[in-house]
């Protein structure tokens, strides 16, 4: 079992940037894919960014250039760093994990992921 807690969400006016934190806690986390997606009102569940155990990155075409995501097994914590964001950028942002898998790419299916935090909420104003 993994639990995450997601943080560093917040209102931002356009352009600028915000960073999310993920801590993981229970099972190891440094074998997990860890991966962010975010959900916008109305709308479904999406892709961000994923990064595999041997840091394999895949991210949204929409977010790349703008936003870097990284891990640090020792604090066994996700980061997502987010630049130059839009207004489209609005949604609450999910930290997922993979059950340990080893994973020479990182999957993009909001399916392939087990684990889930609570969300935090990133609002981009015009």
């Amino acid at each position: 079992q993994v639990q995450l807690v997601e943080s560093g969400g917040g209102l931002v006016q356009a352009g600028g940037s915000l960073r999310l934190s993920c801590a993981a806690s229970g099972r190891t986390f440094s074998s997990n894919t860890m991966g962010w997606f975010r959900q916008a009102p109305g709308k479904e569940r999406e892709f961000v960014a994923a990064i595999t155990w041997t840091s394999h990155i895949a991210y949204t075409d929409s977010v790349k250039d703008r936003f870097t995501i990284s891990r640090d097994n020792a604090k066994n914590t996700l980061y997502l760093q987010m630049n130059s964001l839009k207004p489209e950028d609005t949604a609450v942002y999910y930290c997922a994990a993979r059950s340990p898998s080893w994973d020479p790419i990182a999957p993009t299916a909001v399916n392939n992921y087990a684990y889930w935090g609570q969300g935090t909420q990133v609002t981009v104003s015009s």
